[in-house]
């Protein structure tokens, strides 16, 4: 994302509880950065946003917050989700004209008042024009499927704070279910797991490493052990210990049952000739959960359907908000018709 005059870019944006990844027409992505700002207490001054908050997160002193605006997959702040929006297109290039369109995705599940919420940044942030998607809906764009045919397909797109499901026919979504456990609830497991059994505290970036190099939900080929280090909650001083792959994944067990039983639930609810088709064509996995190892063997062996993990999981939502960005004319049935206040 960068020129050297003043201009209006059309952008497609995945504004993610972890991550936000920004799409640029013509460009491709042009920014995959944690969706983090640090800002002063005092004045609400913004002070850095994306890696170089995410260095700050739980190492700022109590003039200096950081926070995750987004929560759940909505903006839970909105005056610092805004200031981040306007920020993060700041990185992209500084200079730049308000005139320009934006696609947005969002979960499926959200309300009016969260997609207005959504909207409204948007459009502080400099945009004219701006579309939303539901999340499930871009992954499927972006994984390669063809939404128009009128042919089941099944999405199941693990973000951080929430975890999309849907079947998609005819340029719209049949049948959907949005849960609010994802890869937040799975690092919270971790932690938990360490509190009740090691008596120590970890980070949220420690519980995302740990998941991330040893959580799996599949027994592994080979069962690691690995260093821990946190505080301990007896006497509060730094401590070291150990813990097994197979530990961690049992502690993982709960938020990726309550995955699969959502999943269930939705083939459940499938009218039958899509049932069919999802048979055919199988379950595909997007989002940053996806590469959860032994995931799509689990489900595989939980519904008896071909479970694929599409090719770059992690970007899948905002490759798939960039084509309908590129392609608005096509994909014009796609967006989310939403009411205005």
């Amino acid at each position: 994302m960068s020129f050297f005059s003043v201009f209006s870019a059309d952008l497609a944006i995945d504004l993610g509880t972890a991550n936000t990844l920004i799409y640029m027409r013509g460009k491709g992505i042009v920014l995959n950065e944690p969706s983090i700002v640090a800002f002063d207490r005092n004045t609400k001054k913004i002070v850095a946003i994306g890696n170089e908050a995410r260095e700050m997160l739980g190492r700022t002193h109590r003039d200096i917050r950081t926070i995750r605006p987004m929560k759940d997959g909505v903006i839970a702040d909105f005056e610092i989700a805004e200031g981040m929006l306007r920020e993060f297109i700041r990185k992209i290039h500084a200079n730049w004209s308000p005139s320009r369109r934006i696609v947005i995705c969002v979960p499926s599940g959200v309300t009016e008042v969260e997609k207005r919420a959504v909207r409204d940044s948007a459009e502080h942030a400099g945009a004219k024009e701006v579309h939303l998607i539901a999340e499930p809906m871009a992954a499927a764009v972006g994984i390669g499927l063809d939404v128009d045919a009128p042919v089941g397909n099944m999405v199941v797109d693990i973000g951080g704070g929430t975890t999309e499901i849907a079947v998609i026919a005819l340029s719209g979504i049949v049948n959907e279910e949005s849960i609010r456990i994802a890869g937040d609830e799975m690092n919270s497991a971790i932690i938990q797991f360490f509190k009740k059994n090691h008596n120590i505290l970890i980070g949220e970036r420690t519980a995302e490493a740990i998941k991330c190099e040893v959580g799996s939900v599949m027994p592994l080929k080979e069962e690691v052990t690995i260093q821990v280090k946190g505080r301990d909650l007896v006497n509060g001083i730094p401590k070291t210990t150990e813990a097994s792959s197979v530990e961690i994944r049992d502690s993982l067990n709960e938020p990726v049952q309550s995955i699969i039983d959502a999943v269930k639930l939705t083939l459940e609810r499938t009218p039958p000739e899509l049932s069919s088709d999802i048979l055919d064509r199988g379950i595909m996995l997007s989002g940053g959960g996806a590469l959860l190892k032994g995931l799509d063997e689990r489900l595989r062996l939980e519904t008896n359907l071909p479970v694929h993990v599409a090719e770059d999981p992690l970007t899948a939502v905002v490759r798939g908000t960039g084509k309908v960005l590129e392609n608005l004319n096509q994909f014009t049935k796609v967006l989310i018709k939403s009411r205005r206040y």
